[in-house]
């Protein structure tokens, strides 16, 4: 009892203050803020999701987003129809969804966005998942953006990350959503979306990555492809193949997690070893790099400034032939490859055009643009060797010698040279179609000395060749730097009766609408050869295949050409011709340094075949329409010696020190070369010469080889 009421008087006391007071909690103030701060930000971000779903629910939808198009562009196209070249960030490659292999469309939405076909565009939980995530680790570590936010932000948006960007993103989402279906979008993002190396959608990848078609890839490259949106650059297998793999095995993971693929095709595809194409990513995304350089120059000297061009949504027809250019830059490749010939400054030049109109065919100015944008055929200056040979006899057959006339191949002095045959191998006296065959260097030494240096430099010029060519007999076995495009377009006289034909690259530049804004005119070409040498020189060039230097670049047709290599093996040539094309590969070193062992009758020649294969096959095995040369030999007269047996033009007679050598008329970049009219080539054409018939080699002669096919 006493107890109890002593404890009562305590209370009482303490309620009235006179008793020892309790002490007091002690409250933790920062957690008490932080609480109401959290509940306060819930409240607020959940709030303002509902009323931003409120908002997105009541967008109006995107008028003809189905009749969609990417920005418009310039892109270049080959003569026949292909895409070689898009001045843009874009590359429409359009394909039907119906023609997505399933596994690719089950792959991308496994890795993108597993909850596709259940959104309206935005994943409410998605996006307050992420958010919470990126608010914990302080930046951005997550993404919840689903396909459709993928898509408005490729079609409409920029990549910037920023607050206004992503709510533009949702409200974009959310229109597409409402415009147009769940198949059509995922169409529309599979066409789209960047997969890195340059590729925009998912065939332009397949064709860059794989050189196939979607229809032709495995279950693991499409798994790889369906790993490229996160991050194109990082994931490249070009440029990260541990990286590809591991984020392509990833994705197989995820498919099998969500029972898209077996067990079996699981640890299947995992095991596939990355085989990409051999063809650089650069080609499929732009496959004439070199010859859309040269387009460019040829439109800016036709008045279209590079902006314009770039910028004006135009449609550039080109000359260019497709599967030609293909094989040219295959070749390049697997040939240089094969003779280990793989260091940056081991290059080849390819170039190709129509003797008959002017048109180039190929074009390739180096073996990877990608390392290298030097271009080999219009701006390297390189020595042709034997290849120069050619102008030479030309010059001989112009004088009125002849391809039986008879020549010694036996060592010589002139003004204190003594060129030696290649392995210093001599046959005594030989014709002269089969001094040229087997590319003897003392017998050239000795036509040059006969016709005269001067001669043969204008021999040269009247081709269109524009390089200094110095006065010296040593430019008889080609120790003068030339141009491969002058080259090869000198070649092209052999090749059509005589005529140098100006190449072009330009066919029809169109604008957005489709209007003609130009077109090419009829081809320019001046007269230099007669038909007599044009047709000799032809005879004699085609043994260079059949039975000389030049036989790795037999195509099984008949065709004409020349080898040509310089000392210490630093350059290698092969220049040759049908009657419908005319093709020229050179291979060195862009240091000048020896590359033993190459020859052009080595990879020069195999790269020619390989390219002129290709180039040759719609044109049959038509042969040159030129008056039969017999080549009999040993029946002519000896090129050197008049009738007593004395040598002539021992000392060089006409050296006008310094002397500008002009061709016929002036110089060739002087010329306007006038076109031939169809009235003409008929009327021409008409008046060629029976083959049986005597030749009158003063006359000027018609040039069969230029009628065009419709009017054979």
């Amino acid at each position: 009892m006493s107890n109890s009421y002593e404890r009562y008087k305590l209370q009482r006391a303490q309620q009235q203050g006179y008793g020892p007071k309790r002490k007091p909690k002690k409250v933790n103030r920062f957690f008490n803020n932080l609480k109401m701060f959290v509940l306060i930000s819930s409240a607020l971000m959940l709030a303002g999701f509902v009323a931003l779903n409120l908002y997105l629910s009541s967008l109006p939808k995107i008028d003809h987003l189905e009749d969609f198009k990417p920005n418009i562009v310039t892109k270049f196209y080959s003569e026949d129809g292909e895409i070689i070249k898009t001045f843009t960030a874009y590359t429409y490659d359009k394909v039907d969804l119906n023609d997505v292999p399933e596994e690719l469309r089950k792959a991308i939405i496994a890795t993108e966005d597993k909850n596709f076909y259940h959104h309206r565009g935005y994943d409410l939980f998605g996006i307050i998942r992420s958010s919470i995530q990126n608010v914990l680790a302080r930046h951005a570590v997550q993404g919840a953006s689903t396909i459709t936010q993928q898509l408005a932000r490729i079609l409409f948006l920029s990549n910037e990350r920023t607050l206004s960007r992503k709510v533009k993103e949702l409200e974009v989402a959310t229109r597409i959503e409402k415009t147009i279906s769940k198949d059509k979008i995922l169409e529309m993002y599979m066409n789209n979306v960047y997969l890195g190396a340059g590729a925009y959608g998912v065939s332009a990848a397949a064709k860059i990555y794989f050189n196939k078609k979607l229809n032709q890839l495995t279950l693991s490259e499409l798994a790889l492809l369906a790993g490229l949106p996160q991050a194109p650059s990082v994931y490249n297998p070009y440029n990260n193949p541990d990286l590809a793999k591991n984020r392509r095995n990833q994705v197989l993971k995820r498919m099998r997690t969500m029972r898209y693929i077996t067990k079996e095709e699981y640890e299947s595809a995992i095991e596939d070893p990355i085989k990409l194409s051999n063809i650089p990513q650069l080609y499929t995304t732009n496959r004439a790099p070199y010859f859309s350089d040269f387009v460019m120059k040829e439109l800016e000297s036709l008045g279209f400034s590079e902006n314009d061009v770039i910028h004006g949504g135009y449609r550039v027809i080109t000359t260019l032939d497709s599967k030609v250019q293909d094989k040219v830059n295959e070749s390049i490749l697997t040939n240089m490859r094969l003779y280990g010939l793989t260091g940056k400054s081991q290059q080849a030049a390819v170039f190709s055009y129509s003797p008959l109109d002017g048109r180039i065919l190929a074009y390739a100015g180096g073996k990877n643009y990608g390392e290298s944008q030097y271009d080999r055929v219009t701006q390297a200056i390189r020595p042709p060797g034997s290849a120069f040979k050619p102008f030479v006899y030309a010059a001989a057959m112009e004088k009125g010698y002849s391809p039986n006339d008879i020549v010694d191949d036996h060592p010589i002095t002139s003004a204190k040279w003594s060129p030696r045959n290649y392995g210093n191998k001599y046959r005594g006296k030989i014709p002269v179609y089969k001094a040229l065959m087997i590319s003897s260097n003392v017998c050239a030494a000795r036509v040059i000395k006969e016709v005269g240096i001067r001669a043969v430099i204008q021999m040269a010029k009247n081709l269109g060749i524009t390089t200094d060519l110095q006065y010296d007999y040593t430019i008889s076995i080609g120790s003068n730097g030339v141009k491969l495009f002058e080259f090869v377009r000198a070649y092209g006289a052999f090749a059509n009766g005589g005529y140098v034909v100006e190449p072009f690259s330009v066919i029809r530049v169109e604008d957005s609408r489709g209007r003609v804004l130009y077109k090419a005119p009829k081809t320019k070409s001046s007269h230099q050869l007669t038909l007599k040498t044009a047709a000799e020189m032809t005879a004699m060039m085609k043994t260079v295949i059949q039975s000389g230097t030049g036989r790795a670049a037999d195509i099984g047709k008949p065709a004409a050409g020349k080898t040509g290599t310089t000392d210490d093996y630093r350059d290698a040539y092969f220049v040759g011709y049908t009657p419908s094309i005319v093709t020229g590969v050179w291979v060195g070193d862009d240091n000048n340094k020896q590359m033993k062992g190459l020859t052009g009758g080595t990879i020069p020649a195999k790269i020619w075949h390989d390219v002129m294969v290709v180039a040759t096959a719609s044109y049959g095995n038509r042969d040159f329409e030129y008056p039969v040369i017999t080549l009999d030999g040993y029946n002519g007269r000896l090129i050197g010696e008049d009738e007593s047996g004395k040598e002539e033009n021992s000392d060089i007679e006409e050296n006008p020190e310094g002397e500008t050598i002009q061709p016929k008329e002036q110089a060739l970049n002087d010329i306007e070369l006038k076109p031939t009219t169809p009235a003409d080539v008929v009327k021409n054409f008409k008046q060629q010469p029976d083959a049986s018939a005597p030749i009158d080699t003063q006359d000027k002669a018609p040039i069969p080889m230029a009628v065009p096919e419709s009017l054979r």
